[in-house]
């Protein structure tokens, strides 16, 4: 690759209101590969201690692969750009802690909140930060039987330049709308190593994706190229969930109406849908979804991180004297 590429929208590390980890700042300054983490999965998807022990395991994925996972939080006031092992602590023991989308940053830092964020909440910090790769479990969509309620994750992806690497939209959304939404926002979905757009616990939902890349360099090749043109929108790379972790199809799906049903019956509406759907489909799948989920969060941050290795190294410039 040209290693004189220069990327827009660069941003420094001590913009306000952001505070990098001592790693994340080293890092950043010597152009080592980061890759953003989320910070909703250890504050509202699993219960201390096993919050911990997944985000440890996905800084330490991603160290094994060669590049620094930056988990996103905040707390005291400020936007946390990677934790330190007792940070990560307090978040994964912590109660009553903020759920921040794009929309929840202000009020969040104004009260010096705890702050767990969410994909749409973690792709705007790491643009902002310059942290061009993210690895995540599933995006937000389009939700069944409500066209209307639609994730803020769809539109940062079309407004944000961070390669996104998920298991695909969470299987219990309206996932061809979820698709044709990112095609109307402009997101190029790559397909790693397969010609199927996964459905999260499932690695084939029955729809195709148009661009599909073997190999972490073509993924890089492909983000460069597109930024490079002035485009503004991320990249969403979809890897399916390992074949030994996944779950058929069939089965799932009847899980899924089933939590559904349930949602309507107690009337679960607006942003407690997909928490409280998720937790419906661990106890009605015996915990089986919750090994796929775990298994699929730690092949994406395997996947990511060899992404951030193959981009072009940005290095800050040195201050002068």
């Amino acid at each position: 690759m040209d290693t004189k590429l220069t990327f827009p929208r660069a941003q420094k590390s001590l913009k306000k209101g952001y505070k990098p980890s001592p790693a994340v700042a080293k890092a950043k300054t010597e152009g080592k590969p980061l890759v953003a983490l989320e910070s909703t999965v250890i504050t509202h998807g699993l219960p201390y201690p096993e919050n911990l022990k997944l985000a440890q395991d996905m800084e330490k994925t991603i160290a094994e692969n060669g590049a620094l996972g930056a988990t996103i939080a905040l707390m005291g006031g400020e936007i946390l750009v990677g934790l330190t092992t007792e940070q990560l602590e307090r978040l994964a023991q912590a109660k009553d802690v903020r759920k921040v989308s794009v929309r929840d940053f202000g009020v969040a830092i104004a009260r010096k909140e705890m702050g767990g964020t969410t994909v749409a909440g973690t792709m705007f910090v790491a643009e902002q930060q310059g942290i061009r790769v993210f690895a995540t479990g599933g995006i937000g969509g389009v939700h069944r039987d409500a066209p209307f309620d639609v994730s803020a994750d769809l539109q940062q992806l079309g407004r944000s330049q961070v390669i996104v690497v998920c298991a695909g939209a969470k299987s219990i959304l309206d996932i061809p709308s979820t698709v044709e939404y990112l095609e109307t926002q402009g997101v190029p979905v790559i397909g790693y190593q397969t010609d199927h757009f996964p459905a999260f616990f499932s690695r084939d939902s029955g729809l195709p994706v148009e661009i599909r890349a073997d190999s972490p360099e073509e993924v890089a090749e492909i983000a460069e190229a597109h930024w490079e043109l002035g485009l503004k929108t991320g990249i969403l790379v979809v890897v399916p969930i390992p074949e030994e972790h996944a779950v058929p199809k069939e089965k799932m799906e009847k899980v899924i109406v089933e939590a559904l049903e349930m949602a309507k019956n107690d009337g679960i509406l607006g942003n407690k849908m997909t928490p409280y759907l998720l937790s419906k489909v661990k106890a009605l799948s015996g915990g089986e979804s919750l090994e796929a989920n775990l298994a699929l969060l730690l092949n994406n941050a395997m996947v990511a991180a060899k992404i951030a290795t193959c981009l072009t190294p940005r290095v800050k410039p040195a201050r002068k004297l």
